[in-house]
């Protein structure tokens, strides 16, 4: 199985990098520890991090660049844009608040311009075509290298493919949570980069059994096995589970170098979630 994967064609990554989105980001014990983290993710040779300016408002990006700046040579950093400026939470695809939130995350992130800018909703209220287009002048314009979209199916990847290139696609999805299988498979089929957010879930009582006899047979935990199952599940997936402790971050990574055979893969892949 490889472990790595060329994000856009060019940018070569371990599959398996880092959620950034539960990280403390408020001064003190907290955040302290998740400067920590997040260095330790590099040093144990993550090289793709994952945020928003929807995570703390920008705050995310903020740890990160406080952390990791100037940042190491290979690593890439993930962020997203497409939040509502004046309701929290909530989404906005207009083309003046993409434009004035990708250079928020240029200046946060202290770099000139974003390896992976992904629109972190589709605006129902925005035509696509005016979302994607903006990225792509933004592209032109030298402030990002690759485009991402999160949350997507596959009628509006498709859409939007034909308006520029894509590099990556962010929906949820886990062993037990398989609503995208058909966007994963488009992706697949195309070569692009399929982030899949939340890629943990707690079994429930039909699953645990499977699971975890599969987690016993190779020495590993239910969330590693969960893990190695989206690694096998095709080559353009690249999980991006978050933590906030060392301990979790190193059990997370050790998933890579636990591969299911095929059965095991098999039984795993008959559950329905």
């Amino acid at each position: 199985m490889n472990l790595t994967f060329d994000v856009g064609g060019t940018r070569t990554v371990h599959r398996l990098g880092f959620g950034a989105m539960h990280l403390h980001t408020a001064p003190g014990p907290g955040r302290d520890e998740a400067i920590d983290v997040l260095r330790h993710a590099v040093d144990l040779g993550v090289d793709l991090i994952d945020t928003a300016l929807l995570y703390g408002g920008g705050a995310n990006e903020e740890l990160i660049a406080d952390a990791l700046h100037p940042y190491p040579d290979g690593l890439l950093i993930a962020t997203k844009v497409g939040a509502d400026p004046a309701l929290p939470g909530a989404i906005c695809g207009r083309p003046e608040v993409l434009r004035a939130q990708v250079d928020g995350a240029l200046r946060r992130l202290r770099v000139d311009r974003l390896e992976l800018l992904q629109l972190h909703r589709v605006d129902p209220d925005v035509p696509l075509a005016d979302q994607v287009g903006t990225l792509a002048a933004l592209r032109a314009a030298g402030k990002i290298v690759h485009i991402g979209l999160s949350e997507v199916t596959v009628a509006q990847l498709a859409e939007a493919r034909g308006i520029t290139a894509v590099a990556s696609v962010q929906n949820r999805y886990n062993l037990l949570e398989r609503h995208y299988d058909d966007v994963l498979d488009a992706c697949t089929e195309a070569g692009i980069a399929f982030l899949p957010w939340r890629p943990v879930h707690a079994p429930g009582r039909d699953d645990a059994p499977v699971i975890g006899a599969v987690a016993r047979e190779i020495g590993a935990t239910a969330a590693q096995v969960m893990l190695s199952w989206l690694l096998r599940r095709s080559p353009v997936v690249l999980p991006i589970p978050g933590t906030a402790g060392r301990q979790h971050l190193a059990e997370n990574l050790a998933a890579q170098h636990l591969p299911l055979d095929d059965e095991q893969f098999r039984r795993l892949d008959a559950l329905t979630g």
